[in-house]
């Protein structure tokens, strides 16, 4: 997903790329997908767009980088029969504005919860929203219920050379080509696997292309946590489920291995034939894995 930070950096000539131009070649962003009533929260770096339904004890679903909330779409229906359901545009992706100013993910996800009157949830991340939550429950610890990392990032961690691939789609966004970049997004080893999926395909390239100038945001804006979390897994505290691809990225794979090796009492759990973005490859497993969890 969005290059978990450590190539975030690498987008180092974007001042010079219209953001109106890149936009005019994406398709426009379809809006909600009926799961909840949208309300927005207005956050010190710009409008945030989240999405409330259901009862229960509180469950945030916090998506992938280059995506939105509508990839929890299958999960908010069925959690919210039993859960108050809280998805959300990350800053700068779906509806989310642009940061206007210096910004932190997982301030912005403690602003949230304060605004919406939840002092403490459980946390469900995929990717980029797994390195989120990652960092909230290391910083916030009193306010995590549960923690679910599903092929997380992580602040602070090595990633491999073959990671620098990244800078091929930021070029071509630069170059404001925006279908190169997509193809190559799309063709990604992260991506490849959910796209060989007749059922997920075009589901997951709407989203992309809806979210293509998110590859372009400021990457100096974006203030990380420190100490970073790569060094921190032991100070997270609340029961923790990590579910993973076998056929994801092999540094997704490594962060995995790490936080079930580095986080007392984590769970690691494989889901067979997927690989990144395992809640909308493999939906029935992924949900029975995650109603079994959030059960206990």
């Amino acid at each position: 997903m969005k290059a978990q930070n450590q190539v975030h950096l690498h987008a180092l000539l974007l001042a010079g790329v219209s953001i109106v131009s890149i936009l005019a070649g994406c398709t426009p962003f379809s809006g909600g997908p009926g799961t909840g009533m949208r309300r927005s929260y207005d956050a010190p770096a710009g409008r945030l767009h989240y999405w409330e339904v259901g009862a229960g004890p509180p469950v945030v679903l916090i998506h992938g980088g280059q995506m939105d909330h509508r990839i929890w779409d299958g999960q908010v229906k069925r959690l919210r029969q039993s859960h108050r359901v809280i998805a959300y545009d990350v800053r700068g992706f779906g509806t989310s504005q642009q940061p206007s100013r210096v910004y932190c993910n997982y301030q912005e996800l403690r602003g949230l919860l304060d605004h919406l009157g939840i002092p403490k949830a459980t946390l469900v991340g995929l990717s980029l929203g797994g390195s989120i939550a990652i960092d909230f429950a290391i910083a916030y610890p009193e306010r995590v219920d549960k923690l679910v990392l599903v092929a997380p990032g992580m602040s602070g961690f090595d990633w491999s050379a073959d990671f620098r691939r990244m800078n091929l789609i930021i070029e071509a966004m630069q170059a404001e080509d925006v279908e190169s970049a997509v193809r190559l997004w799309l063709a990604d080893p992260m991506m490849a696997p959910a796209m060989e999926n007749p059922r997920t395909a075009p589901t997951l390239e709407r989203y992309v292309r809806d979210n293509m100038p998110a590859w372009l945001m400021n990457p100096y804006l974006e203030r990380e946590l420190q100490p970073k979390a790569a060094a921190r897994l032991g100070e997270i505290r609340s029961p923790t489920l990590v579910i993973v691809g076998d056929r994801d990225d092999a540094d997704i794979l490594r962060i995995s291995e790490k936080l079930e090796r580095e986080v007392k009492g984590a769970t690691r759990l494989f889901v067979k034939g997927a690989g990144h973005i395992v809640n909308m490859e493999k939906p029935d497993e992924f949900d029975r894995h995650l109603a079994e969890f959030l059960a206990r």
